[in-house]
């Protein structure tokens, strides 16, 4: 769990006990009062587990401050707004969140993208989105609006041919070979990537497997003009919006810059992850 979010729930926990003690409570009459088990008391106030919003709402209530449940709840949403899990964005299925990638890309002049195991969304073809989608909905066990999604992510690709803006990929050469589809559906991956090169809207660079490297690729981010950067974990997606954070990953991304190859020499990665899938198997 990172540092950051783990700070924010303590202090959300330090301030729920400070009303209940304020309160003349313990633990115990506390639970009594909500009709919880004294252990939930407890790892609130530790921070060893995240509150819901009615358990904030019903906290103000029963240490007779009503008042503090808007100032609680609204702790609540600075900490979730940093770290969204996967299991209450997808709780509806893709599309939801595939759209607010587009109304987000809308609004934003200059992306950067670095990914380290797949290819970046905004590049990839229809079949290749569908496999990453099914295989996604299957491991979050989450419903299969496959189709809806796959439209979605599609149709926010438009925002590569709009005059003004300005995309800037970054892949590990391994993403070029990581099969997480049919090897026909990678080929046609491959021909799609190939197809972006030398566009005016777009920078595409392959940080290759022999590269020195000042800072190796530990996971892939997205930085979205001076707003924020979006980091994917297995259950959460980070929005940071620190000035710090941002920094951070703003320097992250130009010193693993300097280690990418562009035109014709990413062109020549490309081409050879792609005859691996074209050569006979032994």
């Amino acid at each position: 769990m990172s540092t950051d979010f783990q700070t924010a729930r303590i202090a959300l926990g330090a301030r729920l006990r400070e009303l209940r003690t304020e309160a003349g409570l313990n633990g115990k009459r506390l639970a009594e009062r909500l009709g919880w088990q004294p252990s939930k008391v407890s790892r609130l106030e530790n921070a060893r587990q995240t509150a819901a919003p009615e358990d904030l709402e019903a906290w103000a209530h029963a240490v007779g401050a009503p008042a503090e449940a808007e100032d609680l709840k609204g702790r609540l949403r600075g900490l979730e707004s940093q770290h969204r899990s996967w299991r209450r964005q997808l709780a509806g299925g893709f599309r939801a969140r595939q759209e607010l990638a587009i109304a987000e890309t809308s609004k934003t002049r200059t992306i950067r993208a670095v990914e380290i195991g797949c290819i970046p969304g905004l590049l990839q073809t229809p079949d290749y989105a569908r496999h990453m989608f099914a295989t996604y909905a299957a491991f979050q066990q989450t419903p299969r609006d496959i189709e809806e999604a796959v439209r979605a992510r599609i149709r926010r690709q438009e925002a590569l041919y709009e005059p003004g803006r300005r995309f800037h990929f970054l892949v590990w050469e391994g993403a070029l070979r990581v099969l997480v589809c049919p090897p026909q559906v990678m080929v046609a991956q491959l021909d799609r990537l190939l197809s972006v090169i030398g566009m005016d809207t777009v920078e595409f660079g392959v940080i290759p497997f022999a590269a020195r490297l000042r800072l190796a690729p530990d996971h892939g981010f997205w930085i979205y003009d001076d707003r924020f950067v979006t980091v994917e974990t297995i259950n959460t997606e980070m929005w940071l919006d620190s000035p710090d954070d941002i920094a951070l990953y703003v320097r992250a991304w130009e010193w693993m810059a300097e280690s990418a190859v562009y035109g014709h020499q990413a062109h020549r990665l490309i081409t050879r992850a792609r005859a691996a899938l074209d050569a006979p198997s032994a």
